[in-house]
This record gives structure tokens, sequence and C-alpha cells, in this order.
């Protein structure tokens, strides 16, 4: 089994940064893609970031520019670092990990872009 556990979220004002950190434990070997995603109230959850086993990343054109996820293959970690954030980018951020046709998630951590 595999658990991931999400932190660093929180409320930050328009323009501002958050850095989220995902710890992974369990189960977790060989080659697994990381990433995150996040769902606003009413809307599907939608990709934000991810991440492959060699270091390979993906983005939409909504983050573009202003987000950028990194890992840690040793302390089995992902991260996103959030800069000029808007309020559109209020949502649940979850992690998931994706390892041998399954994919894991994580609890999620609330982010909220607010003046």
């Amino acid at each position: 089994q595999v658990q991931l556990v999400e932190s660093g979220g929180g409320l930050v004002q328009p323009g501002g940064s958050l850095r989220l950190s995902c710890a992974a434990s369990g189960s977790i070997f060989g080659i697994y893609a990381m990433g995150w995603y996040r769902q606003a109230p009413g809307k599907s959850r939608e990709l934000v970031a991810t991440i492959s086993s060699g270091g390979s990343t993906n983005y939409p054109d909504s983050v573009k520019g202003r987000f950028t996820i990194s890992r840690d293959n040793a302390k089995k970690a992902v991260y996103l670092q959030m800069n000029s954030l808007k309020p559109e980018d209020t949502a649940v951020y979850y992690c998931s990990l994706y390892r041998q046709l399954t994919t894991y998630w994580g609890q999620g951590t609330q982010v909220t872009v607010s003046s």
C-alpha cells in the first residue's frame, strides 16, 4: 500500500507564493511518476503538474511559467512551488503517485488565494 501526505497549503494574497510538499510512504520502489492535481468547488479535478521518474515535467498552460514541480527520490517526496498566484488557483490540491497502472492519491490540502 502507498500513503501520500500533503502539506503547505494555506491562505495567500494574489501575487503571492506557496510551496506544497508531499511525502510518500509504503510499498514504493522502481519507476513511478508523481504529480499534483487540483479541484475547485463545483469543478472537476484537473492536472497541475507531473514529473516522471527521470525528471521530465508537464504543465497545462494555466500554470506554465508560474508553477514548478520537483521531486526528491531519496526522500520519496514531490514539491510544487507556486508563484504569482491568482484567485482562480484556489482549490484543494492533491498529490498523486502513478505506478504499475495504479494511481494513488493524498488527502488534499486547501490553497486559497484571496485579498
